[in-house]
């Protein structure tokens, strides 16, 4: 069961968790202020998304790197400038991959840095950043705290790894509680529905959460904000041509237009 694209794990998890953790996890390995800081996050899927909204509210410069066009264009309407990596690497004070893809960021890049840049993950595994290739000997690496790293080159000048390329929210941060719980609930749900699915009704593929349970998920967790949610009338449900109690969308919806965009934690492919 590919819990990873249920919505109550991608929209939440990859959004709304990280849209809180990347900051978490940048203070408390940097210390560093945000506000006039200019910041490149590379990928505008969901991860890409809660880490420019954080970004952008704390004053920060925020630029975009995308390959999809739809992705690209929310980007823009949400009021972000969309680049090419090799046009702001030596402008930027902090690079982010969200991407889910390798060799994002790459040695060439990393030599391009203006010093004291700031380099993390939040996309993928430790495939973003080319970290291999900072293992030279011309280059020196310095330990300045746990799971942070001055790579220093030749001339002096030093970029900052965090965690070494890996996961800086799983890696430098705290996850919200409350984030883990939908996740926690989504997937348990996904267990019981496999446990007590008779026979024949999945056969060996990989399947998406019923909507429905994506939908019991979400109610479960509104009473923590004293949520309210609005009936239909039987005549509202006959015009929509919906059950009054739902499912309410599609299994194809996905509540975000999120197009084939990368910034999945993990790609289907992957599971």
């Amino acid at each position: 069961m590919n819990v990873n694209d249920s919505v109550t794990k991608q929209k939440f998890d990859n959004l709304y968790c990280c849209r809180e953790s990347i900051l978490d996890g940048l203070k408390r390995t940097t210390d560093v202020m945000f506000g006039g800081k200019q910041v490149v996050v590379c990928g505008y899927g969901e991860v890409g998304k809660g880490c420019c909204a954080a970004l952008k509210a704390l004053g920060a410069i925020v630029y975009v790197t995308e390959i999809d066009p739809i992705c690209a264009l929310q980007a823009c309407m949400d009021g972000f400038r969309v680049v090419k990596l090799s046009e702001v690497i030596r402008q930027v004070d902090v690079v982010i991959t969200c991407t889910g893809n390798k060799n994002v960021v790459t040695r060439e890049h990393l030599d391009r840095m203006k010093n004291s840049c700031i380099v993390c993950n939040m996309g993928h595994s430790n495939t973003e950043i080319d970290v291999t290739s900072l293992r030279t000997p011309e280059l020196t690496w310095e330990r300045v705290r746990s799971q942070v790293d001055h790579v220093i080159w030749p001339d002096g000048k030093r970029v900052v790894l965090l965690a070494e390329g890996r996961l800086l929210n799983l890696s430098c941060s705290t996850v919200p509680t409350f984030v883990l719980s939908i996740t926690a609930t989504t997937q348990a749900l996904a267990l019981i529905e496999l446990y007590n699915a008779p026979e024949g009704r999945y056969k060996q593929d990989v399947y998406l959460l019923p909507k429905k349970m994506d939908e019991y998920v979400a109610s479960l967790h509104l009473p923590s904000f004293d949520a309210h949610l609005t009936e239909l009338t039987d005549d509202q449900a006959k015009y929509l041509g919906l059950n009054k109690n739902g499912p309410f969308k599609p299994n194809y919806y996905r509540s975000v237009l999120a197009g084939c965009c990368w910034g999945h934690r993990f790609p289907l492919g992957a599971l």
